[in-house]
């Protein structure tokens, strides 16, 4: 059995790639004194440079967990970057919800199940 880490530490790996399959660790954006769109574009920036590095890219979604700190108060927000960000035609099976995230500035964190070409 294949499994490749990549961007390893002692706790996890960023990348995890097995069986033709790519899985993101959890994404959150850089600036966390940002509002949720801006964090929002932030995480789906690390997520593309990440799906780049495995490999693959936003084209080849299939699963994608969205936890929000406040769903009422930023699912709109999310949503509305999300809509922008995604592919025409690409809709990965997803999921959305509130969660207590390690970082109270934290407003959003994603993370995503790909395919490899």
């Amino acid at each position: 059995m294949s499994i490749q880490r990549q961007l390893t530490n002692e706790r996890m790996s960023q990348i995890v790639v097995h069986n033709g399959t790519v899985y993101l660790a959890g994404q959150v954006g850089d600036d966390m004194s940002a509002g949720i769109e801006q964090q929002t574009r932030e995480a789906l920036a690390n997520i593309e440079r990440l799906l780049d590095l495995a490999g693959t890219d936003k084209n080849r979604l299939l699963s994608v967990t969205i936890y929000l700190k406040d769903i009422d108060a930023h699912f709109a927000g999310m949503n509305s970057v999300w809509d922008q960000w995604l592919p025409k035609g690409v809709a990965p099976a997803r999921a959305t919800v509130e969660s207590k995230l390690c970082e109270p500035q934290i407003l959003v964190e994603l993370s995503v199940v790909a395919a490899l070409p």
